[in-house]
């Protein structure tokens, strides 16, 4: 009897001891990235956008090569966005912008990235010009005239990323949104990002 409580004390040791090593130790901060950059399709519709993302899952794949290990690394990142974008020529197309969804990210040992992003989680708010509407013999000034739609997209990029640095990597990717409920169906819009992530918590 005691030399089966040992040898299960003994392996549950073991496991403990296991678990503890894959503990991760990295903080919210660690995990956390922040970026801004360009956000528009250049032609006639341009403006800002920050973010952020968090690591939720990495996995590293080595691969066994002649001048050594190849470790390739692949994350899903949880992210969240805000922009605003305007005709800056006649400013009848001005919007603000929200989407949440997920990453997925692959890193070469070099830092060279491609990342698929998918944000069912969108909304778009358009804000038309000084406008007023009639009603009888009535003429009012409309307060914030526009519209919302539910605007969900997926976008795909490239980037390089910067090991231990503060300013972590860019990015470019390219982006399409579906804005439903669009004059009684949907508009497909075509964006352009382009920007830096950052880590605050690094010292570099």
């Amino acid at each position: 009897m005691k030399t089966h409580t040992s040898l299960i004390f003994t392996l549950m040791t073991m496991v403990y001891l296991q678990a503890q090593q894959r503990t991760d130790t990295s903080s919210f901060l660690d995990k956390t990235e922040f970026k801004i950059g360009y956000y528009g399709n250049v032609l006639w519709d341009n403006g800002l956008a920050i973010g952020t993302e968090y690591l939720w899952k990495e996995t590293i794949k080595i691969k066994e090569r002649k001048k050594g290990q190849k470790k390739i690394s692949r994350r899903i990142l949880f992210q969240g966005n805000l922009g605003y974008s305007t005709n800056f020529g006649t400013q009848t197309d001005n919007g603000l912008s929200t989407y949440y969804g997920l990453i997925f990210r692959r890193t070469n040992p070099k830092g060279k990235q491609l990342s698929l992003e998918v944000n069912p989680l969108g909304y778009y708010r358009s804000f038309l010009p000084e406008t007023y509407e009639v009603k009888g013999d009535q003429v009012s000034k409309v307060s914030l005239p526009g519209r919302g739609y539910y605007a969900p997209s997926i976008a795909i990029g490239i980037g390089k990323f910067r090991k231990e640095k503060k300013r972590s990597g860019w990015y470019f990717n390219l982006q399409y949104t579906l804005r439903t409920n669009y004059n009684a169906g949907a508009l497909p819009v075509f964006t352009l990002q382009y920007g830096y992530r950052f880590n605050f918590n690094r010292k570099k």
